[in-house]
């Protein structure tokens, strides 16, 4: 055999890629437990003639129990086995039981490294469906590459540490719900959770939260309704005082008509007078009530716009302002976008 003179160890031989995944061991491979080291290979390199005889036997019995449907414990041989003997090909046969098994992310794995060493490491064929379980699998896997800048931040993922920032970690999850945070000192938790979904590929530079104080309004609006309301006041102070003017030359006028007990009778233009009094009284009052009130407001506006924090994703954040400018043609000035 070509590949077995090559050095390849013999794995199992798929008649179809991942369609073959409900059929019996003995139905849809051929199992073959011969071992060639001969030639120059590159997964041979260091390993002694001891460790592929024992890798070779610990591979034997794994193929046995494959063969009988005994995934589980098929899995545990070939695993001993690549302790002593780092094998394209007991890789291949270990990512095939670990597919009955239904371990996405562990196929996948192990299908990387049966395919490492191209198709020289494996038997005639057996790259090709190899290469072909790698392609189902990912389908049914998300690439999920996260990085971050920010020196000293932790990056969890279902709160298992990645790594510590600055660093980028690449690897295929299941689909689904995965909790992804980063933290660090000083800095408010970040949650960068999402729903992933299978066959995607993801990308997530992660930038820390920060923290932002807003108020509700203007901080200069509550203080202009306490002005006027100031502003009010004093306007009703000078009618009231235009009023007491009214009055007093009223009185004045009544008190200079009536004197040596006479009997007065206001001219016209002395009730006038105390008409206008009357206006600028009522009109004090009625300023009076309006500066009251919105000298209230004014306070309810301060205590109501004190500073609140609010939690601000840097990747989200969107200017309330663009302005472009606009050079060409018949067009020259200056294009501005409000965001609201």
């Amino acid at each position: 055999m070509r590949r077995m003179m090559n050095g390849a160890l013999p794995g199992l031989v798929m008649t179809v890629a991942l369609l073959c995944a409900w059929m019996t061991p003995a139905a849809a491979q051929q199992l073959q437990n011969k071992l060639d080291t001969t030639g120059p290979v590159p997964w041979a390199h260091g390993v002694s003639p001891q460790q592929q005889q024992a890798a070779y036997q610990l591979f034997k019995a794994g193929n046995a129990l494959l063969k009988e449907s005994v995934f589980a414990q098929a899995i545990v041989k070939y695993r001993e086995a690549l302790q002593r003997w780092d094998h394209p090909a007991i890789h291949y046969n270990l990512a095939l039981a670990l597919l009955r098994l239904d371990q996405p992310i562990e196929t996948h794995e192990h299908l990387l490294e049966a395919l490492r060493h191209g198709p020289e490491s494996l038997e005639t064929g057996l790259y090709e469906h190899a290469s072909n379980y790698k392609t189902l699998v990912e389908k049914q896997l998300v690439r999920l590459t996260l990085t971050c800048d920010e020196p000293g931040t932790t990056v969890t993922m279902d709160g298992r540490p990645l790594f510590v920032a600055p660093g980028r970690h690449e690897a295929m999850v299941l689909p689904g719900p995965h909790s992804i945070i980063a933290n660090k000192a000083g800095h408010p938790l970040t949650d960068r959770s999402r729903t992933l979904t299978a066959g995607e590929q993801v990308t997530l530079n992660i930038k820390l939260d920060v923290i932002e104080y807003r108020t509700r309004w203007p901080v200069w609006m509550p203080w202009v309704v306490v002005g006027s309301g100031l502003a009010a006041g004093a306007g009703g102070a000078l009618l009231h005082r235009g009023a007491a003017d009214s009055y007093g030359t009223f009185d004045t006028g009544v008190l200079e008509c009536a004197k040596d007990g006479r009997s007065c009778i206001p001219t016209q233009q002395l009730a006038a007078t105390r008409t206008r009094g009357d206006t600028l009284q009522r009109v004090a009052f009625g300023t009076y009530a309006l500066g009251g009130a919105a000298l209230v407001t004014g306070a309810v506006l301060l205590i109501l716009n004190q500073p609140q924090s609010h939690r601000i994703d840097p990747a989200q954040r969107v200017e309330p302002v663009t302005v472009t400018p606009l050079i060409g043609g018949d067009t020259n000035g200056l294009l501005a976008t409000f965001r609201f």
